[in-house]
């Protein structure tokens, strides 16, 4: 079914635009999107796709169902990177797509439903600062205010829109309707190392966790580091190492919470000098929202606390709260079936990164399905998933898809 070498050369193929420094650099807006766009195009015009770009930019190949009103099968993935990231974090669920309609063409496989392969504009977000555009237009999330977001160089990604022949007025004509879609199905990277430790090529994800961003600062008192006794010190970033503990230790607890500290700055910032504000970021997630929340509360309770033992003042800001997504049972197990049928050894794990089907779960059914990744690196130019691997995996998202676009028995 599947062409393993043609899947093979293609991502490598795409690999080359935007290779800079060792790693793949594609931002969305620019010419090397603009140009790895036109690169897929080609690929879903060989498959013997309808392909067109819908008013944010997503782009799209259609295999036409016996049924042409019957809502679609959606499968795909994104085609930006972050900076000097991989070659297949996105494009192995975007050009796995396109082979898998591409064999079912060349083999006469006809569906009940159409069957649409999507390469979401900006999942990554690396831009603008404000990922997952494509899905969150598609699933009626997008709205135009929040198309002035701007990158580094103060360009809103409207007015990149503009540059790029869009008009951001009429992304509402992006938004599928509920009922249109049947199910929405991404081949992803793990970009972890569960499936490697098993000794398993193909895993099956039962939800996608939910990411609160948080902005901690904490105010105390600046001094000299030399003549501030210990005892006399409101010293912040004292108080925000006790929180981080917090964090590591509350996490860790539940065997499923993640907690990262990923950003953190220090005021006035000298050598000799105690500070006297801390801001520093806190990534927490879960695929279970009840256990994130519970975990966010123990932390925010101890580092009141802490604060309020050191004299420190404490605010707590939010950046980003989005719901962990269950993925569709109808969706698992056509995907566990599949890797039956592949005689693939499997299991189901959750996704620890965000996904562009969680804005699309609204409205249709989401699945993911994972392939596994050396050393469970990602965005960084030594990600790598095996030609074996991507070509089993695509083989279980041929089936599954198949089996999700034909009609049901009765």
């Amino acid at each position: 079914m599947i062409d393993a070498e043609r899947l093979w050369e293609r991502l490598m193929q795409l690999g080359t635009i935007g290779r800079q420094a060792g790693g793949v650099t594609r931002l969305s807006f620019t010419p090397e999107e603009r140009a790895a766009k036109d690169l897929v195009t080609r690929f879903m015009q060989e498959a013997g796709l309808a392909v067109r770009e819908d008013e944010i930019g997503n782009l799209i190949g259609r295999k036409e169902g016996k049924n042409p009103a019957a809502p679609v099968v959606l499968v795909g993935s994104h085609i930006d990177s972050v900076p000097n990231g991989g070659d297949f974090d996105g494009p192995l669920g975007v050009l796995a797509g396109v082979e898998i309609l591409q064999a079912m063409n060349e083999s006469g496989v006809e569906t009940e439903h159409p069957i649409e392969v999507i390469a979401f504009t900006d999942e990554e977000g690396t831009r603008f600062g404000y990922g997952m555009l494509g899905s969150r237009a598609l699933g009626g999330r997008l709205q135009i205010e929040e198309l002035e977001a701007q990158d580094e160089e103060g360009i809103s990604i409207a007015e990149a829109m503009r540059k790029n022949g869009l008009d951001p007025a009429q992304i509402d004509r992006a938004k599928r309707e509920p009922g249109s879609v049947k199910a929405y199905v991404e081949l992803h990277i793990e970009q972890g190392k569960v499936l490697e430790s098993r000794g398993l090529s193909v895993g099956v994800v039962k939800g996608i966790a939910g990411p609160i961003w948080v902005k901690f600062t904490l105010d105390g008192e600046a001094g000299h580091a030399g003549t501030t006794p210990m005892t006399m010190r409101r010293d912040p970033l004292a108080a925000a190492s006790e929180i981080m503990l917090v964090i590591e230790r509350e996490a860790a607890r539940t065997n499923s919470t993640v907690g990262t500290v990923g950003k953190l700055q220090v005021f006035p910032g000298g050598a000799n000098v105690i500070p006297g504000r801390v801001e520093f970021t806190l990534d927490l997630r879960d695929v279970d929202e009840a256990v994130r929340t519970r975990v966010e509360e123990s932390i925010l309770r101890e580092a009141k606390e802490i604060c309020e033992r050191r004299g420190v003042k404490l605010l707590v800001e939010d950046l980003q709260r989005m719901a962990p997504v269950i993925c569709s049972q109808e969706v698992q197990q056509a995907a566990l079936a599949a890797c039956e049928a592949e005689e693939l050894e499997t299991m189901v794990l959750p996704s620890g990164a965000g996904h562009d089907g969680m804005q699309l779960v609204d409205f249709c059914p989401v699945g993911m399905i994972f392939a596994r990744s050396r050393d469970g690196i990602s965005h960084n130019p030594a990600e790598y998933t095996s030609k074996e691997d991507c070509a089993k995996s695509a083989a279980v998202l041929y089936r599954t898809v198949l089996a999700l676009a034909s009609p049901s028995p009765r």
